[in-house]
């Protein structure tokens, strides 16, 4: 069996032939978290290959050369010189990793984890990945949407956290936050109370909308619901999905994480690092003039505390 027939072999079983084992030598499952941290060692033709392919790792292992040179808008050596850089014997070979690193992991736990990992192991896989996806999500981050987001969000006059499942837990946090700066805020985890408050939703208020994958039915419903009722609808989301498209703006999480095969992991850190830089920016925007009201709050909670052991 050639490389090409290989990979077909798989993308249409979802499943490794046996051959695999006897005939093809195993990779690590590390490809794509290695084209990641290489980004910025790429030069700007590698480098708009490398986005395709992280854009949708699924999509490209079914490609030709020529397609993909194609939609990164450069030549096909190009392409070839990438592939080696990444200890690939060409275009085929690397199809062949791309599919190995998508196939890898542990299923309903993490992609980062195989069944066979010591603690050490995958103490230093889930803290690898973490920070790894940190690190994509900061450069991928665009400031001027950051400057819009932070816009809305010191006009608002009320304010409302949407989330369900694991970003409803961020959701919360994100009520924790922003109830310091003097507007009323809450956060929903219910589809039920979500869908009412949309609509009892009116000009002046805003909402934000958490959702990874930013496909669940019923938030894109009612990112839709209060935005036609006057709110600003702001999204924490895929940029490429039907909650984008209901929301006034979003800040983009595109961490290379399957949700809906693994447990909710790296795209949770994500989103609460952007709702920390959500709030680092309404703060400072209220200026130096707010800082004794923050310092109000902290002072509040002294008494509660034993002091610092030395």
């Amino acid at each position: 069996m050639d490389a090409e027939a290989f990979v077909q072999c798989f993308l249409k079983s979802g499943h490794w032939p046996a051959i695999m084992e006897t005939t093809l030598p195993m990779v690590s499952h590390d490809l794509l978290d290695r084209i990641r941290r290489r980004l910025d060692e790429l030069n700007r033709s590698e480098r708009k290959v490398a986005d395709v392919i992280l854009a949708d790792p699924g999509s490209a292992t079914s490609m030709s050369i020529a397609s993909l040179a194609h939609a990164a808008s450069v030549s096909e050596p190009t392409v070839n010189r990438f592939c080696r850089s990444f200890d690939a014997k060409g275009y085929p070979d690397f199809k062949i990793k791309l599919a190995q690193s998508l196939a890898g992991g542990t299923p309903y736990v993490s992609q980062a984890v195989e069944p066979g990992d010591s603690a050490e192991g995958y103490t230093s896989k889930i803290f690898g990945a973490t920070i790894a996806a940190l690190d994509l999500a900061r450069r991928e981050t665009d400031s001027a949407r950051v400057e819009r987001v932070v816009d809305y969000l010191t006009q608002a006059k009320q304010l409302h956290f949407f989330g369900l499942g694991a970003s409803g837990a961020v959701a919360q946090d994100a009520q924790h936050k922003f109830f310091r700066f003097n507007i009323p805020v809450s956060a929903y985890i219910d589809v039920l109370m979500q869908r009412m408050v949309a609509a009892a939703c009116h000009t002046g208020d805003v909402v934000v909308v958490l959702s990874y994958t930013g496909r669940t039915r019923e938030l894109v419903d009612i990112a839709a619901q209060a935005r036609n009722n006057g709110a600003i609808v702001l999204g924490i989301t895929d940029p490429n999905s039907p909650l984008a498209d209901q929301c006034t703006e979003i800040l983009a999480v595109s961490a290379p994480e399957d949700t809906d095969h693994y447990m909710p992991m790296t795209s949770r850190m994500i989103q609460l690092a952007l709702i920390d830089v959500m709030a680092t920016g309404v703060t400072l925007r209220r200026g130096e003039d707010f800082l004794p009201h923050l310092k109000k709050i902290k002072d509040s909670l002294k008494e509660t505390r034993y002091p610092a052991s030395r």
